[in-house]
């Protein structure tokens, strides 16, 4: 079974900067997509940002133009960049990864932005 691991979160001042890293335990075969989310207390998790292996991406337009999801194929990494961080963007954040027939989830990194 694949493991999904995040880590990089923290306290980050408004303004400020976070790259969070989602290492898998081994390589998804036949990946379909793969991507970021968030929650709150009491509310829903959230799409923050996706991407496909067709090539597409999207973001939520909450993150739009701050964040940035990549993934390094070989090393079985995703990555999400965040800058210009905002207190909204406080919650504990997932990495989803998506194969043919299973959906894999990592425990989740926490992100707080305050001054």
């Amino acid at each position: 079974q694949v493991h999904l691991v995040e880590s990089g979160g923290g306290l980050v001042q408004p303004g400020g900067s976070l790259t969070l890293t989602c290492s898998a335990s081994e390589t998804i075969f036949n990946i379909i997509a793969w991507g970021w989310y968030r929650q709150t207390p009491g509310r829903e998790r959230e799409l923050v940002a996706l991407g496909t292996r067709g090539g597409n991406t999207e973001y939520a337009a909450s993150v739009k133009g701050r964040f940035t999801i990549s993934r390094d194929n070989s090393m079985n990494i995703i990555f999400l960049q965040m800058n210009s961080l905002k207190p909204e963007d406080t919650a504990l954040y997932y990495c989803n990864a998506r194969g043919q027939f299973s959906d894999y989830w990592g425990q989740g990194t926490q992100v707080t932005v305050s001054s």
